[in-house]
């Protein structure tokens, strides 16, 4: 079964789907390990990691999918990835939606945003007239070749022009055709109760700490009716602390040696799959 239709299945069921972000395939791993049933690829987090710069449009196509493509390809488990603003017009948006579809996603957003994009938590954003975005979302659905691929529409309109036209742009991508509708950044809980109640779409939640929607957790979304739930900063905000602290006892200690339990190389190698490459070897060539 194709990662789209196991995602597709999920919206189905009687769950919220909870997708962890993952910034790299490691941490991709990690969200799986941990039984969580669907994954995210965070732009900021991919900008991050995998170009050292913030989440201000920088990345491109090429790269997004690319990136994509390793953690599609290192996860059983459908992977929901950020596609930014569709890079481009329509037909850029039909680009990246089947380049996209070759990396293997289970579903992908788009956002209005006017390029070159930012974070949906920063100030400083703009947003596409509603009827151009709407083209974006009809293309994309249209043209996809995987019929199961999620189209997300995600607006940012909230931070520029207020939560009306972000509620009423979500209805109209939804018409276009998009599956899913990501209203960004809500600035309180009645602002997100608002989004539940008038969308007329199955709906995404993005829980970004110290951004601008308050924390809410997935049970009482899926209460008000949130069909996926996203948590980009997750796997790498617990990251950045733990490097820092611990490169920090680097330079006091001189050593990065513990006392106690510490993480071998086969115990990492084992997160991220030595065991079954180790099977192939064994059984092709009968080594140990």
């Amino acid at each position: 079964m194709r990662a789209s239709t196991r995602l597709r299945d999920l919206l189905k069921g009687p769950d919220i789907v909870v997708a962890p972000g993952a910034y790299d395939g490691f941490s991709a791993r990690l969200v799986e390990a941990a039984g969580f049933k669907a994954a995210y690829m965070t732009g900021a987090g991919t900008a991050a990691s995998h170009l050292g710069q913030p989440d201000l449009g920088l990345t491109t196509l090429t790269e997004m999918a690319t990136h994509a493509a390793h953690l599609a390809g290192c996860l059983s488990i459908p992977l929901i990835a950020d596609a930014d603003t569709g890079y481009g017009n329509v037909l850029n948006v039909v680009r990246t939606v089947r380049e996209y579809e070759r990396a293997g996603v289970a579903g992908l957003h788009i956002e209005d945003q006017v390029a070159p994009k930012k974070c949906g938590h920063i100030a400083g954003k703009q947003v596409i007239p509603t009827d151009e975005f709407c083209d974006k979302i009809r293309a994309a659905s249209e043209y996809r070749t995987d019929p199961d691929l999620l189209i997300i529409a995600r607006t940012d309109a909230r931070a520029v022009t207020g939560l009306d036209d972000a509620i009423e742009r979500g209805n109209r991508y939804a018409e276009a055709g998009a599956d899913v509708i990501f209203v960004e950044a809500p600035q309180s809980m009645d602002e997100v109760q608002r989004i539940a109640r008038e969308v007329k779409a199955p709906l995404l939640a993005n829980m970004v700490p110290g951004g601008k929607t308050p924390a809410v957790k997935f049970s009482d979304l899926e209460r008000l009716g949130f069909r996926i739930v996203i948590y980009p900063a997750v796997c790498m905000g617990a990251a950045v602390a733990a490097i820092e602290r611990s490169l920090a006892r680097l330079r006091e200690r001189e050593t990065d040696w513990e006392e106690g339990p510490v993480l071998a190389p086969m115990d990492i190698f084992k997160k991220v799959g030595f065991d079954w490459w180790n099977a192939i070897e064994r059984k092709f060539t009968g080594r140990p």
